[in-house]
């Protein structure tokens, strides 16, 4: 719980202040006292009597009525001084810059469950330890620098590393990045990114609030609180960026099917970024470069102008930008011819809009207004201008600055001459711009931003027999379930299966053949992969080769049965899913065969998942042009494909004991998608 006392203090003190300002005990009080903050301020240091001007209270018993503790003395003697502060002293925050606890010993460990017992019987907040601090326009809370101009319409800023919001501050301040809070949450003892981002939701004023939010996290402990806030701030009108670090394929645990060997908890991460809106980074300049594009108006559509004096940073721009999904269209035309007039000879028009290295500055104001007024199929623009240093070129900085003040398109300035016109960046940066030095970077940005959905709310529920699948998993034990179960839990989802019978005879087998129909398709039950032990058959089409079939799989090794099929037709997909931690279940589809065994081409997404998340889902497949149909192939009914996806989501909310689920293959037609093998295996 974010405390008043922790945001907005009447008072605060620095317990470890101290006169070195190299110490974080100096520069943290430095910082509160240069940041202006309005109430009454104290500090504690043994071996002080004055710090910094301000009198310090050798004993921290002697302290009167506090809000807010900065804390910056060694770990060991914390839990007590805690206690003294909240148990006697009335404070409600505590801001602990020490490190020497979880992160580094099990000792730490319990120093640090000490610190958060007491601070929760108070119901105070902690921010810590091992963290910078907070910086806010109350208090500048931090013991590092930069310290930003803060401004409401900047960044609000979270990170779960102290190094990394600085070096992100660093990044982007001199590109005119702009901040409004920062929180360093350190070892989230207490409070973790997640809470920070709950007070930020709870509390939103969209009159005064930053509507941008960027998160660094290493651990997504709350997942789910996450989502929620997350989504609802985007739903306000705000946009989020995040970097999740620490993620690789070394940390995917070992599984025995296609889902669970696809599905790593990174998988998860994309899915829960994705649900909530979120613009997932993996970088500090693309968080950045993300943060900047934020900054500007939003683009309405993805076709974007190229506004250059320079060919091959607008040919690199070009690239990135088509290769992220945007467009730059020819430009041709009466209005194109009129506007090549008013350049110098050489200029080409057809975007990009090449006014060579000569061009002026006036000559940059007519490409604009034509962008702006004469060419409706121009969404967006982007102006590239630098210099050799031949010539200063505060007029094209000026006016490009007037014109952003008045464009009814966005405008996106790529000025990359950074030293050579430094003093020209500065100028226009002093107007309240940001700069884009890097072209790429932008196009990479622009694509994302352009690319990323808001987050959907689960439209419909299919009718499902609740009680059904209720039933069939308290029956179960932990296990891979029996296919008599997973057909009534298919029955019971509504998911459409192929006919089949499971027998234990020949005597059997051949009357469930003269009862589904041939051909057949026959398989080993047990054994986890059945292609790989000789446990397939297809394409049995009479009474002798279903004896046959059976009496020679029925050896094969840990085989209890065999599961006699219908043989259908159509184009084999792939839906599964499976429990991620906290994250819970996440969905993945696909195309089945050589498209996930080889290229992996799956989408996910976490449930619950409603129709237009099905749907987006199946389009962002690579394979999706195949669904559609091609080179006089029917397509697939994508709709049937969709409802399968929302029906097993709609099981799993009903079932979370499933830990794993594969409808591998599913046959899809235009004529409706088929089960035909499922796998489940359910943990309680």
């Amino acid at each position: 719980m974010i405390t008043k006392q922790l945001t907005h203090p009447n008072s605060i003190v620095v317990i470890g202040a101290s006169n070195d300002i190299h110490k974080p005990g100096g520069k943290v009080l430095k910082n509160i006292i240069e940041g202006g903050f309005k109430g009454s301020l104290f500090v504690s240091n043994p071996k002080e009597d004055t710090v910094q001007g301000i009198k310090s209270f050798q004993n921290p018993a002697d302290l009167p009525q506090v809000d807010l503790a900065v804390i910056a003395i060694a770990a060991k003697y914390i839990p007590e001084l805690v206690d003294l502060l909240a148990f006697q002293k009335g404070t409600k925050a505590f801001i602990i810059l020490s490190a020497g606890f979880s992160e580094e010993s099990a000792e730490g460990k319990i120093l640090e469950d000490r610190i958060v017992d007491t601070i929760n019987k108070v119901n105070g907040s902690l921010i810590g330890p091992n963290c910078v601090g907070i910086l806010t326009p109350q208090h500048h809370s931090i013991f590092t620098k930069p310290i930003p101009n803060l401004r409401n319409d900047g960044c609000d800023f979270i990170s779960g590393s102290g190094a990394t919001a600085v070096f992100i501050m660093e990044a982007g301040i001199p590109k005119g990045l702009t901040f409004s809070n920062v929180f360093s949450v350190g070892n989230s003892a207490q409070m973790g990114v997640e809470e920070v981002l709950k007070y930020l939701d709870e509390n939103f004023d969209p009159q005064h609030d930053s509507k941008i939010k960027l998160l660094y996290i290493e651990n997504i402990s709350k997942p789910q609180m996450l989502l929620k806030h997350a989504s609802s701030l985007i739903r306000k009108g705000c946009k989020i960026a995040a970097i999740k670090a620490g993620t690789s394929e070394a940390g995917s645990r070992a599984a025995s099917s296609h889902t669970g060997a696809l599905a790593s908890s990174d998988v998860a991460v994309d899915a829960l970024f994705r649900k909530a809106g979120i613009v997932r980074c993996y970088g500090r300049e693309e968080l950045i470069t993300v943060a900047s594009v934020f900054m500007h108006p939003v683009c309405k559509g993805n076709k974007i102008a190229v506004i250059t004096h320079a060919g091959g940073p607008a040919v690199m721009l070009t690239d990135a930008l088509s290769a992220n999904g945007l467009e730059v269209p020819t430009i041709h035309g009466t209005k194109a011819d009129l506007l090549k007039e008013k350049l110098f000879a050489g200029s080409s028009v057809a975007n990009p809009i090449d006014f060579l290295a000569t061009g002026t500055a006036e000559q940059l104001g007519f490409i604009i207004d034509a962008c702006n007024n004469d060419f409706d199929e121009i969404d967006a623009m982007v102006v590239i201008f630098g210099t050799p240093g031949l010539i200063e070129i505060f007029d094209v900085y000026a006016l490009l600055n007037e014109k952003m003040k008045t464009s009814n398109k966005p405008i996106f300035p790529v000025l990359p001459s950074i030293l050579t016109a430094a003093d020209e960046v500065k100028f226009f940066l002093s107007k309240d711009r940001i700069n884009f030095p890097d072209e790429v970077q932008l196009g990479n940005a622009l694509g994302k931003v352009w690319r990323i959905q808001p987050p959907q709310n689960v439209e419909e529920v299919f009718k499902i027999d609740k009680a059904k699948i209720r039933t069939v998993i308290d029956e179960n034990v932990n296990g891979y379930i029996s296919p008599e179960s997973i057909q009534q839990l298919l029955d019971a989802s509504g998911i459409r299966r192929a006919g089949e019978m499971v027998v234990n005879s020949t005597e059997e087998a051949i009357s469930s053949a003269n009862n589904l129909g041939f051909p057949l398709v026959m398989k080993v039950v047990g054994p986890i992969h059945k292609s790989d032990v000789g446990g397939v058959a297809l394409h049995v089409n009479s009474l002798e080769k279903v004896v046959s079939e059976f009496e020679r799989m029925i050896k094969i090794k840990d085989t209890t049965a065999i599961l006699m099929q219908q043989m259908l037709s159509g184009t084999e997909l792939f839906v599964g899913a499976k429990k991620e931690g906290k994250f819970g279940h996440v969905i993945l589809c696909g195309l089945g065969g050589i498209f996930i065994e080889v290229l992996k081409d799956v989408s996910s997404a976490l449930i619950p998942i409603g129709k237009t998340e099905a749907l987006r889902m199946i389009h962002s497949l690579k394979s999706y042009k195949i669904i559609q149909g091609v080179r006089g192939q029917k397509p697939i009914d994508e709709l049937a494909f969709a409802e399968t996806i929302c029906r097993l989501s709609a099981l799993l909310e009903v079932a979370p004991e499933i830990a794993e689920i594969d409808l591998n293959p599913l046959l899809g037609n235009d004529l409706g998608v088929v089960a035909v093998d499922a796998r489940i295996r359910i943990e309680k």
